[in-house]
């Protein structure tokens, strides 16, 4: 089976513009995990798209855009030599969704979460209103300034449809979150802010059902003008002792049973528990420190989902070593 890595960041889909080193750095940390994964696996044959202007990649196929092509074209050309496709992509202005469209309209396996709970996971207000309809913890979310409760304290405005800390800036109260809202048309969030620890969930989704890979922190710094940077992760830096963190994850896959595959899930461990902030239906960076952590092989877990029984891996979930990830450029 011919099996297409595709990330929109070092796979060409930036053709044309210039390549932030910062995210080219933390997205190819995802290529090489996978790639790495796929090439110990008999009968794949792997083929990446790769943008020329970053370093080669030893092994698989690679496929590179032809001169003046524009990314979705070089993506369609990739994809149409491949059976299946792994997309991975931000959900900003529906990239992620698009390329999840035209996988399944040219034919070819999906190795991901389908269109309804992409559509979904794509929209932080749209998460917030589904997964708090079933009871599940999460923060509020408003997207028009008459939605945002007077809460004291400060505030957090993002893009509905952005991806981590992309375009997050914290705010000093209610009203500076109203005014940020005015005019945006749904294409920000404002959320109060709440004490707690930034963490995500590493799960393997299947038919509503989902497995806790592991447990990660997640180090982020914010500057002086109030924008959030990910500094770094910490892969499987918790256990999960009561099980709650597992039962979370069940209940958001039964609340969107498309989520399929490998799904992060962000959240914030407060002093009432875990409550969610968004799900992201797609490799996370965390998934690149799986291997080192727990001694995973991340892609022959998602290739053995079509197979029947349960939900289970052999290993050593929640019990290896935590692995940092360090996502800061240093120059030399």
């Amino acid at each position: 089976m011919k099996i297409l890595v595709y990330e929109y960041v070092t796979g060409g889909g930036m053709a044309g513009s210039p390549l932030p080193p910062r995210l080219a750095h933390e997205a190819d940390l995802i290529v090489r995990a996978l790639v790495n994964d796929l090439g110990e696996l008999p009968g794949i044959e792997v083929l990446v798209a790769r943008d020329p202007r970053l370093p080669p990649l030893a092994g698989p196929r690679v496929i590179e855009p032809l001169r003046d092509q524009d990314g979705f074209s070089h993506f369609l050309r990739a994809a149409r030599q491949a059976d299946a496709v792994w997309p991975t992509a931000p959900e900003s202005a529906g990239t992620l969704l698009r390329l999840v469209r035209s996988t399944l309209d040219l034919g070819r396996r999906l190795l991901g979460s389908d269109i309804a709970a992409t559509e979904i996971a794509s929209s932080k207000r749209r998460t917030a209103q589904v997964l708090a309809s079933t009871g599940l913890p999460v923060v509020p979310t408003a997207a028009t300034p008459e939605e945002v409760d007077h809460v004291p304290g400060r505030w957090v405005v993002k893009p509905d449809d952005g991806a981590g800390c992309e375009g997050l800036i914290l705010l000093d109260g209610w009203a500076a979150a109203q005014d940020r809202l005015r005019g945006a048309e749904g294409r920000l969030v404002a959320q109060p802010w709440m004490a707690g620890e930034s963490r995500s969930l590493s799960l393997l989704c299947r038919n509503g059902d989902a497995l806790l890979l592991a447990c990660n922190r997640q180090e982020i710094v914010i500057g002086h003008d109030g924008v959030a940077t990910l500094a770094a992760l910490e892969v499987n830096r918790f256990g999960d002792p009561d099980g709650s963190l597992a039962e979370l994850a069940r209940g958001i896959a039964r609340v969107l049973p498309g989520l399929w595959g490998y799904v992060g899930v962000d959240y914030l461990e407060t002093s009432a528990g875990p409550v969610v902030l968004e799900i992201n239906p797609r490799l996370t960076t965390s998934c690149a420190g799986l291997r080192p952590a727990l001694g995973l092989n991340l892609a022959s877990l998602v290739l053995a989902l079509d197979s029947p029984g349960p939900l289970a891996v052999r290993g050593r979930l929640l019990t290896g070593e935590p692995y940092r990830i360090d996502l800061e450029l240093r120059d030399g």
